[in-house]
């Protein structure tokens, strides 16, 4: 990855380097978090995150609190009214008129009017104080385990609550310091219903719009709190959730349940989308790596793209998959999947998102902006 490139998939271990500085670290944090994105008309040639479709319009958005839409297909941009200047990681949309977007410093941020404005809803500093409640919940239902056990099961239960302390001290240092830690990404069922995710095993859920938000984390089986990296509904209506070292999650109950699965790569998962039939899964991530699930994520094979660069994002639209990734690669499927032909684009920057456009051709998102370019990934301009 270029350097520029790291700051949605590996941002919250470049913040944790400067954890050290604690004082300066949570003012500057502050500090964008209160400070509006400045309008620049080179917004759609900045670095870009995420692109996403509500209605007719297209919505990017990227460093600096950069909130772009079009609603000519991409032919031109206007840039929207956003209270933060952080940098933006995820965006969706639960309907045409209501979106979310996350991004560093555990920002979540909602429009009502299709995304031409937006409100702050969540900050880290918020999340992490639901974290730490939901952790003492933990210890205080451990203690009554361990009072309530006989002497011979003691010793393992107060390990596993010598734990849950450990975790709400770090928990608590990190409150500390200031609201260091990214969300990656956002996903919602409707105007009420949503999930974000992110850096250390961040996972949120809201039933009201995101006036209010629970801690779910306690829901997946990721003990080392690695990085949530996306999250996705299939075809079927299952929702999955990928991530670091592997991670793979699946719930069949609209996020209300989570059982985690074990798939055959051990690296870095950084999308995961559906092929849009029913209970098929293609989940993707560092070196070219894609991996099928025809039955959600019980059993896996590897899809050979061809490709050692790490994918990014994709969609599937009937047979046709399209899949992105560093070092400018576009990669399609006109056989849903089966083979990937990939192209590596001229100036071989990171492609983060992508969506489609007129006819067969393809809007990307990534290092040098938005880039309008043939179903191939080849620039038409």
């Amino acid at each position: 990855m270029a350097t520029s490139f790291m700051c949605k998939t590996l941002g919250a271990a470049c913040l944790g380097l400067s954890m050290a500085c604690a004082s300066p670290v949570a003012f500057a944090l502050t500090d964008v978090i209160e400070t509006p994105a400045r309008p620049t008309e080179l917004a759609p040639e900045n670095l870009l995150n995420d692109v996403e479709r509500a209605g007719d319009r297209i919505l990017a958005i990227g460093e600096r609190g950069h909130i772009i839409f079009s609603d000519d297909e991409g032919d031109t941009w206007t840039q929207a009214e956003v209270p933060v200047s952080v940098t933006l990681t995820g965006i969706d949309f639960g309907s045409d008129t209501h979106g979310w977007a996350v991004g560093h410093s555990g920002v979540v941020l909602h429009s009502d009017d299709a995304g031409e404005t937006w409100e702050l809803q969540l900050t880290g500093t918020r999340a992490a104080e639901l974290a730490i409640e939901s952790q003492e919940e933990a210890i205080a239902a451990m203690e009554e385990r361990v009072e309530a056990a006989p002497e011979e099961k003691k010793s393992d239960l107060e390990w596993a609550l010598d734990d849950l302390y450990f975790a709400l001290e770090n928990m608590q240092a990190d409150l500390d310091i200031g609201p260091v830690n990214p969300f990656l990404d956002v996903w919602f069922a409707d105007e009420n219903q949503g999930f974000v995710i992110g850096a250390y095993g961040m996972f949120f859920h809201t039933k009201d719009g995101g006036e209010t938000w629970q801690d779910w984390s306690p829901k997946l089986s990721n003990p080392q709190n690695f990085h949530l990296n996306a999250i996705s509904r299939v075809g079927g209506g299952a929702m999955v959730i990928v991530g670091e070292a592997g991670q793979i999650h699946v719930s069949v109950d609209q996020g209300q349940n989570w059982e985690r699965r074990e798939g055959p790569y051990p690296g870095s998962l950084f999308g995961v989308i559906g092929t849009g039939r029913v209970n098929e899964i293609l989940a993707f991530g560092l070196r070219g790596t894609l991996m099928l699930s025809t039955d959600l994520g019980k059993s896996w094979s590897m899809v050979s793209t061809g490709s050692t660069a790490t994918l990014n994002d994709g969609f599937a639209e009937d047979s046709r998959i399209v899949l992105v990734g560093n070092s400018g690669a576009v990669l399609t499927s006109g056989n849903g999947g089966d083979t990937f032909r990939e192209y590596l684009r001229d100036d071989r920057q990171g492609v983060m998102s992508v969506v489609p456009v007129s006819g067969t051709n393809l809007l990307l998102v990534g290092e040098g902006g938005v880039k309008m370019t043939d179903a191939k990934g080849k620039n038409l301009q």
